[in-house]
């Protein structure tokens, strides 16, 4: 059994696109071709049932935490129960995030991801840790991917550059009280957020709390504008004060200090250009980041958990499909062991689809385990033929619910 230190167990296939492709199989009749569409969606079908209940769990779970919640709470959670309910919260989720694959991200990696600055596309941020109560990151699908932008000289031109991104971007946030966090901030709500395509070099820009680090090119910029234009301030002041001091034996004190003026009001007029510059060019920065995550943020709160979920369960169809196919159709009379089972699998979608997973085997065996469409001998694992397979799911199904058998 191959193990891929580059590969991962998410396997990046719509279900109903993975049943119809598996469904033309040449080795299959067209009797067969029908069966194994029935079977697909039954399994479909047991498996969102089963997910069902989780979804209402944890909705159950982050409902007390939930910053965009608009139905009445009837039963308040006390204060002294809330740490052990938020850690319960925090259990069920990540272990969501395993199942529909997703790797979690540990302190190491963030730092790892973000201490080479910012991106051509992103805004250099420094991360305040002491933010966050707790602060759970997750993600799925990393590679390089070609991003277009302008040339820094000839702005006309177009060029490619190859960026490492997180295809998918998973944040679970409880935050404290603190000065880098607006008042407005419910610190003991808990916020999810699902981003796409963000440059591992960016990582920063997605976490709350984080203060805006403007580019080197920038600062130079500020303060060679800066320490030009005060030393011009500089020479002009010292000369006004000296025709100043020089007036006052001529037109008298009063007509000096009206004078000196002039040079104080050079010096205000100075710091409050330099100050306008600085927050026009912080807002121009700020205005980058929010444009670019507009684009890249794809839900929040519990719309991450209902995504999530969807995607968990369609992980669970694709593993039972593939294991049940392939030990269907493939595997000798004596039947395969699991490592044979996972070296043909992977080898049939890197071949045939151009896919290079990490299949997870001995889920995808506990999965035909639990529905009862695989025996094992020994190390060897055999499917039960189609027939009995729809079978066994159908009374599955069927036995979901018992109210309205005879007694």
């Amino acid at each position: 059994m191959a193990e891929y230190a580059d590969r991962e167990h998410y396997i990046p296939l719509r279900k109903s696109d993975l049943a119809a492709l598996l469904g033309k199989d040449a080795k299959l009749s067209l009797a067969e071709r029908d069966k194994f569409k029935r079977f697909c969606a039954l399994v479909g079908a047991v498996w969102h049932f089963e997910y069902y209940e989780t979804l209402d769990r944890l909705k159950d779970a982050y409902a007390p935490f939930d910053p965009d919640r608009v139905t009445k709470d009837l039963s308040p959670l006390p204060a002294e129960k809330r740490p052990a309910k938020m850690d319960s919260l925090f259990d069920e989720f990540i272990k969501l995030m395993e199942r529909a694959n997703f790797k979690r991200l540990t302190r190491k990696d963030i730092d790892a991801a973000i201490e080479g600055g910012a991106s051509d596309w992103g805004i250099n941020m420094q991360v305040e840790w002491e933010v966050f109560e707790r602060l759970e990151v997750f993600s799925r699908g990393e590679g390089p991917v070609t991003r277009v932008k302008k040339h820094p000289i000839f702005f006309w031109r177009r060029e490619e550059k190859r960026v490492d991104t997180f295809r998918r971007l998973v944040l679970l946030v409880k935050l404290r009280k603190h000065k880098r966090l607006p008042e407005t901030i419910d610190t003991q709500a808990v916020f999810l957020k699902v981003f796409k395509d963000i440059p591992k070099l960016d990582l920063g820009m997605v976490l709350p709390g984080t203060r805006l680090q403007m580019p080197s090119f920038t600062k130079y910029k500020l303060g060679g504008s800066m320490l030009g234009t005060f030393a011009s301030m500089v020479v002009k002041l010292a000369d006004d004060v000296m025709m100043a001091v020089g007036k006052v034996a001529t037109v008298g004190l009063e007509a000096a200090a009206t004078a000196a003026w002039a040079p104080l009001a050079l010096f205000g007029g100075f710091a409050y250009k330099q100050y306008y510059g600085y927050n026009v060019t912080k807002t121009t920065y700020s205005k980058m980041l929010a444009e670019s995550l507009y684009f890249q943020n794809l839900d929040n709160n519990g719309g991450v958990i209902t995504q999530v979920m969807d995607e968990a369960e369609e992980q669970e169809c694709r593993e039972t499909m593939l294991a049940y196919f392939y030990l269907w159709k493939y595997a000798p009379s004596e039947g395969w062991g699991s490592d044979q089972l996972d070296d043909y699998i992977e080898l049939e979608l890197e071949g045939k689809y151009n896919l290079k997973v990490d299949f997870e085997v001995d889920d995808a065996l506990a999965k035909l385990e639990k529905l009862g469409i695989v025996t094992q001998s020994g190390s060897k694992y055999r499917a039960i033929g189609i027939d009995q397979a729809l079978e066994r799911l159908d009374y599955r199904w069927d036995n979901y619910f018992q109210y309205n058998q005879a007694r």
